[in-house]
């Protein structure tokens, strides 16, 4: 457009253009400022041929009972301001978003490092793993049905393909937090992240002879210093021992399958990441419950109880409370970082929260660590961040 009104904006109708007698019988014509005369038709508008003319969106006006379309002018000089009030907007919003994110992210680190310790005092006097995870599911469950029945959170709605879908997703889930747990019941908190840092290799290897994807040469390379940090660490681990290093390892693997069957089960779904942590946990919990009873059992579980209550006092029951609330709080808040970063800021994030609990740890459970031990984690740890950067 060529022609533009002096007001910063304008207002005119398709009605004042043209007359009402023949908006049923002339069909509508393009308006150009040529044909446009503002004295033959009464109309009060001051136009000029200096200035771009940018129009808004037709809008039909409901104020009048007469058949109006209204619509907006702006000025070129007047659109240069509106686009920078956008821009600033922009920036105002992409602050927001990393504040908000770096909130998730230190909440999601403090909370992951507060359940290993709790985790780990627990299993210190109460050597029960699949009970331990049966109550952290369990406690993380009924916490969701709470907030749910409550309105406090919106109970998501799913159908019987979701479910389906979610199933084996589930059955990983499962399979990962008991070996973690059981990892952790015979070694060090730091022992059990330093091979979990590995998890990277599984993923490739399973990705690659499994499901026959590829990956670029930088990617293979990244594996050799996480697969070498890790082994350097297991051959120089003080308290090591074979079933909490299985435990560690198959936590691994089947943390890579609940990933792969996530991403394909989960195509085209619209529930949220915290609701469907909430679900992933009660179908969790349904599948552990018999498997805990038949390999436990109520009688282990009562000699143990009272014998950890004899040692610790009333403030176990508040141990074993807070590593299970702890438990799901960390796994929702990774859950609802999903839906804000990208999988690459949350592999990272997920090295970053290696670290702060190995270390974490270590300083308060006095983990004895020899220094080629500690090198082994720096170069497993790097190799997981050289893995990170690789993928994109």
């Amino acid at each position: 457009m060529i022609c533009s009104p002096k007001q910063s904006t304008a207002s005119f109708t398709c009605c004042d253009l043209i007359p009402r007698k023949h908006l049923a019988s002339k069909p509508p014509e393009s308006f150009s400022p040529s044909s446009f005369s503002p004295a033959k038709q009464g109309l009060r508008c001051d136009i000029s041929v200096q200035k771009p003319l940018y129009l808004t969106a037709l809008r039909p006006s409901l104020q009048t009972r007469r058949p109006e379309i209204e619509c907006k002018a702006y000025e070129a000089n007047k659109s240069q301001s509106l686009s920078l009030d956008l821009s600033e907007n922009q920036a105002r919003s992409a602050a927001a978003q990393k504040v908000k994110i770096s909130i998730y992210f230190a909440t999601w680190w403090a909370l992951n490092v507060v359940f290993n310790i709790y985790n780990k005092k627990v299993l210190n006097v109460f050597p029960y793993p699949w009970l331990t995870s049966t109550l952290s599911l369990a406690v993380g469950s009924l916490i969701m049905l709470v907030s749910w029945a409550m309105r406090i959170a919106e109970a998501p709605k799913t159908d019987a393909d979701f479910w389906k879908s979610l199933f084996p997703v589930a059955v990983a889930h499962t399979i990962g937090h008991v070996a973690a747990t059981v990892s952790m019941a015979k070694v060090a908190v730091s022992f059990t992240h330093i091979i979990k840092s590995g998890e990277p290799a599984f993923s490739v290897l399973v990705s690659r002879f499994l499901l026959g994807e590829s990956f670029p040469a930088s990617v293979y390379f990244s594996l050799v210093p996480i697969i070498g940090g890790c082994a350097l660490s297991a051959l120089t681990e003080l308290n090591f021992n074979m079933t909490g290093f299985m435990g560690a390892m198959i936590s691994n693997l089947a943390f890579v399958f609940r990933n792969i069957f996530s991403k394909r089960g989960m195509k085209g779904k619209s529930v949220s990441g915290m609701n469907y942590y909430a679900c992933l946990s009660m179908l969790s919990l349904l599948i552990l419950t018999p498997f805990t009873i038949a390999i436990e059992g109520p009688q282990l579980w009562a000699a143990g109880w009272r014998s950890a209550v004899a040692q610790i006092g009333p403030n176990f029951l508040w141990w074993v409370m807070a590593q299970s609330v702890f438990y799901h709080l960390y796994n929702q808040v990774s859950y609802m970082s999903l839906d804000q970063i990208s999988p690459l800021t949350f592999s990272i994030g997920n090295t970053m929260k290696r670290i702060s609990v190995i270390v974490s740890s270590i300083i308060i459970f006095h983990t004895p660590i020899r220094a080629v031990n500690a090198l082994g984690a720096a170069i497993a740890i790097f190799g997981t961040f050289l893995y990170s950067q690789a993928k994109q």
